[in-house]
């Protein structure tokens, strides 16, 4: 692939594969000719109806694809949202080198450990100002801003069309925690001399003014820690070095020890200390089980579950589920954190549950207890006024985020014919004279359950919210090799809220069963020449479920998960005379017009026949013998079914029924 418009003239394209339209897994793509450069590469939080999953990701096909044109990646700080997908796409593909801030590159070196992937790819940390090469044709300088973390950049990106300016999240802080100022000079020479194109953050984009300073919150989180009457817990972001450096200040302050919960907390900090982020004396912590011998006077923990995480100990905590802390009635409960969208839920049946033990709980912005580390409109405004650039794109937010920046951009002058407001695999094709969307590349979600390791597909997800809406149903037939049912179906219900009985489904069973032996085996099997016929077993198994669960959604307006399970018998095993019998099915049999590998069936549906030869093996569940199947028949199947009432006309199965 070449980075052309229209095949004339060569550009650059920059390609987000996550972070627009959405807040986490900030992924974003430069190439130009055969060099590509990644800029971050973060994951999300799983909303609601993705139950299992831990983990989402970006779709990384577009990388996987083009692998071997990626020269290398660019970091710009260590939040989650921007290396925490880096350990996984390592498993997929290597990455040449990664260059990022020190502080960034020691938390992605403990992650690469423990996902083993330490040799796909070189770490190289760099320092503010230092420039590297990436391939042959982008010169990165990393130019220090502040945020919420220490250790953060933007980025000026040197390519053959012009300079292309990277915020990445960033605020103007103008009195650090960590001292380490803003470097607007270095911003201001990059404007002077001319921008391309500027991508700037967006979290922020609806809120006018500044966003305040950090050491805002000092002042009120000192309050709150001298009136505690009892131990003081404090939940925040382990990644926010700068609130935990304060944080641990104001333990030295009013005497207190610390007491540390959570891995990410643990391992933030003690990558912290070592680096010099955060400075305090080893005899500040003691361990959890330790310090619950000191007074409550003398005691914090410092924890995380400030987004209401299930497993996160402050959550466990208000469950009554955590060994080692307990909650009591003079705890000052501090959430030094606001809830990322999505959250909310979560974060307030939290502080609800703790409330409820007796605890002070002490939340919101009111309190003033937290501050964002993304910049408002005035930030905005300044970054455009530094940069002044010919182009603008604003990108890292949900969308209406983007269409407030883009208008903050037109105030400040950037016509709005140069202004992009784009989705995640949508292509922006930058030239000197020119910006405009390309063809746009495949981008979406991977999403990994707990292991990290397995990818939970749409097809896996859309079954698990069947399971958590309507509930699974279980169906164990019995069928010979030459198309009889030789035992009753027994019915399994899970979840299942129906005013039916086992009797009605059983029956119900076997007249789906029996319509697709009567009308869809000739479909399904096949005469081989040996003794005993290919059968579709896959085949037979999906029809069974699909008509099942028509009729489910016909008698009862319920759509569980159906899952059935045949169990072969041998040709010749004497066919079981079932209830359904006695009500025999009026419905006619399908009139079929086959049209090479398709049939049309039951009144025009159009369905594709399965080819025995070509369905893949499917492992059936290993059932009781045929013959043991029909002695444990349920005391409710044996049941004689009352007769019909002379009034009442069954209803035929429909097309749309099935």
């Amino acid at each position: 692939m070449t980075s052309s418009t229209n095949g004339k003239q060569p550009c650059l394209r920059v390609i987000p594969l996550g972070g627009l339209h959405e807040i986490g897994k900030n992924t974003c793509v430069f190439e130009y000719g055969d060099d590509l450069m990644l800029v971050d590469a973060g994951l999300a939080f799983p909303s609601d109806g993705m139950h299992g999953v831990n983990v989402v990701l970006p779709d990384t096909s577009y990388l996987r694809e083009n692998q071997k044109r990626i020269r290398g990646m660019i970091v710009t700080h260590g939040h989650e949202d921007h290396i925490g997908g880096i350990p996984h796409h390592l498993k997929n593909f290597n990455i040449p080198v990664i260059y990022g801030p020190r502080l960034a590159m020691s938390m992605l070196q403990g992650k690469m450990e423990e996902a083993a992937v330490t040799d796909r790819t070189v770490i190289q940390t760099v320092s503010p100002r230092d420039v590297v090469k990436v391939g042959q044709h982008f010169k990165v300088e990393f130019i220090r801003n502040t945020h919420s973390i220490a250790d953060s950049f933007s980025l000026a990106i040197t390519t053959p069309v012009g300079v292309v300016v990277f915020t990445g999240d960033f605020k103007f802080d103008h009195t650090p925690v960590d001292g380490e100022y803003f470097d607007i000079q270095r911003m201001a020479h990059y404007g002077e001399q001319g921008v391309l194109c500027l991508f700037s953050d967006s979290t922020n984009a609806e809120i006018p003014g500044f966003t305040p300073p950090e050491r805002a919150v000092f002042p009120n989180l000192d309050r709150h820690f001298a009136n505690a009457e009892g131990r003081v817990i404090v939940t925040t972001f382990a990644s926010s070095v700068h609130r935990v450096s304060m944080i641990l200040e104001l333990a030295m302050k009013h005497g207190r020890k610390v007491g540390l919960l959570g891995r990410s907390m643990l391992n933030v900090i003690a990558k912290a200390r070592e680096l010099g982020y955060i400075r305090c004396p080893d005899e500040l912590f003691v361990p959890i089980k330790q310090i619950r011998d000191l007074p409550d006077r003398e005691t914090l923990l410092l924890m995380t579950g400030s987004q209401g995480e299930p497993l996160a100990a402050l959550s466990r905590i208000s469950r009554g589920e955590h060994p080692q802390v307990q909650v009591k009635s003079t705890d000052t409960i501090i959430f030094s954190a606001s809830p990322i969208p999505g959250n909310t839920i979560s974060v307030v049946n939290t502080i609800d549950r703790l409330m409820m033990m007796g605890a002070k709980v002490v939340y919101g912005k009111g309190e003033g207890i937290h501050v964002s580390g993304h910049g408002c409109q005035e930030d905005h405004k300044l970054m455009l006024a530094l940069t002044r650039p010919k182009f603008f794109v604003p990108v890292h937010g949900e969308h209406r985020m983007l269409v407030c920046h883009s208008r903050t951009a037109q105030s400040m002058g950037v016509p709005a014919d140069n202004i992009l407001i784009i989705d995640n695999g949508d292509v922006v094709e930058l030239t000197p004279d020119r910006i405009h969307k390309g063809e746009p590349v495949k981008a979406g979600i991977e999403l990994l359950d707990a292991s990290r390791n397995g990818i939970v597909d749409a097809r896996v997800l859309k079954e698990r919210q069947q399971l958590a809406e309507d509930g699974v149903i279980t169906l164990l037939t019995v069928i010979s090799t030459d198309g009889v049912m030789a035992a009753p179906p027994r019915v399994n219900l899970r979840g299942v809220v129906t005013t039916a009985d086992a009797r009605k489904l059983s029956v119900w069973a076997e007249r789906e069963i029996t319509w697709v032996l009567e009308n869809r085996w000739n479909q399904l099997s096949r005469n081989s020449g040996g003794k005993a016929p290919d059968v579709d077993w896959v085949g037979v198994q999906r029809e069974i479920e699909v008509g099942l669960q028509r009729r489910l959604r016909r008698e009862l307006q319920v759509e569980p998960l159906i899952i059935c399970l045949v169990q072969p018998a041998p040709g010749g095993t004497p066919a079981y005379k079932g209830r359904a019998e006695a009500e025999p099915d009026t419905r006619p049999a399908p009139r079929t017009v086959r049209h090479q590998s398709r049939e049309v069936v039951r009144d025009g549906a159009v369905r594709t026949a399965p080819a025995a030869a070509a369905t893949p093996a499917r492992q059936l569940a290993v059932a009781a013998p045929a013959a043991a199947v029909a002695k444990e028949e349920p005391q409710a199947e044996r049941r004689e079914e009352p007769e019909m009432p002379a009034n009442r006309v069954r209803r035929r199965r429909s097309t749309a029924a099935g």
